[in-house]
């Protein structure tokens, strides 16, 4: 019996006996997870879920790009100096956690090679334009005060400590996580078929909307956990977190994006490969309109069939993009300046535009 499908069944068991599970306090990358209990049950959570939205409306022309969301933000290639903190963070990817304010560290991706890092902020960048939730991610440099010496590696030793210059700093997206034991707050693809919009939850077109968006990106790693169910405006009390009037579901990591999906996730192919994400067509079916997302072994999102609204949904978001806030979202990204799969910023617009097209182009059953 597989793990996934245990899961399913411990998940369905408290829904039935009605058994607690727990709802976490907005993740800060602190080095101990603020986590109050809550008695928040399998079935509560369903109804909460029921009536979450995925988009919000946003001026896409007047989007500045560049700057990013501007909470708690960094301006790009921003000098951060600040202490190392020896925090846990999952993922295969380098991390660390650093503290320019006492026992409050921000969390940071480094690596020349890391695609995460170049793909995280351009993917996150572009739902935040378009109206889709996503975490922020800001490209800096970081000098590291008394980092470990395994890292000088990816470094550089100036007085003050290593200088990474390629590095990015994750702000979470505002808001309480809705999470059981078994998720911690994540979400499964499959789930956006739960959402009501007689409850109040997204349409449709939305919601196909988001999953054509992970196609065109090839967000190859969907597992639950890189999805999150928030409340954006919840206070700390457990009914206003059952009573959540906008509960919200966002991609949580978007780094494995523009290359091409794979069973495994791997970097190589996954994050940044300019040449296998602009030749990996938006439609696998185009007659039925199925997607062109091959599904990961961890994965929970494959080859989704998209609606006529939703399909319509994303292209009026897409053709408002300017193209000077394409060159933006891939020059502030460093895509052209990744070692292995980067390219001229020209062809990343270029290979974007096509895939706009495809969208654009299409009419679906």
């Amino acid at each position: 019996m597989s793990l996934r499908f245990c899961s399913r069944l411990v998940l369905l068991g408290l829904a039935l006996t009605g058994a607690t599970v727990t709802a976490f306090e907005q993740d800060k990358a602190t080095p101990v997870l603020k986590q109050t209990p809550r008695a928040v049950t399998a079935a509560e959570r369903l109804v909460v879920l029921r009536r979450a939205s995925v988009w919000k409306p946003t001026d896409i022309p007047a989007m500045d790009v560049v700057k990013g969301p501007v909470a708690d933000g960094f301006a790009p290639e921003q000098e951060v100096v600040c202490d190392y903190a020896p925090v846990k963070y999952g993922g295969n990817t380098p991390k660390f956690g650093c503290e320019v304010v006492p026992k409050d560290p921000l969390k940071v991706r480094y690596g020349t090679d890391n695609g995460e890092l170049y793909a995280g902020v351009a993917a996150t960048r572009l739902l935040w334009m378009l109206g889709f939730g996503a975490d922020g991610l800001y490209p800096v440099r970081v000098i590291c005060r008394k980092c470990p010496r395994e890292m000088a590696a990816q470094g550089v030793s100036v007085p003050e400590g290593l200088r990474f210059d390629f590095a990015a700093i994750e702000r979470t997206f505002p808001g309480r996580k809705i999470a059981s034991a078994i998720d911690n707050g994540g979400w499964a693809w499959p789930e956006l078929a739960a959402v009501d919009p007689a409850a109040g939850g997204a349409p449709l077109a939305h919601r196909d909307a988001l999953a054509l968006l992970a196609v065109l990106l090839q967000h190859t790693d969907s597992k639950a956990e890189q999805q999150r169910l928030v409340c954006p405006s919840a206070g700390p009390g457990r009914d206003e977190l059952l009573a959540c009037a906008e509960p919200f579901m966002l991609i949580h990591d978007l780094g494995k994006t523009f290359g091409r999906a794979n069973k495994l996730n791997r970097g190589s192919a996954g994050s940044v490969n300019l040449e296998l994400w602009s030749t990996t067509p938006i439609w696998k079916d185009k007659g039925r309109c199925v997607g062109n997302l091959a599904k990961s072994f961890t994965g929970t999102l494959g080859n989704p069939v998209i609606s006529e609204a939703g399909r319509a949904f994303l292209a009026n978001l897409l053709d408002q993009v300017t193209d000077a806030q394409l060159h933006d979202l891939f020059a502030v990204a460093r895509l052209d300046r990744k070692p292995h799969g980067g390219a001229p910023i020209d062809a990343w617009v270029t290979a974007f535009k096509q895939k706009r097209l495809e969208i654009a182009s299409t009419r679906c059953p």
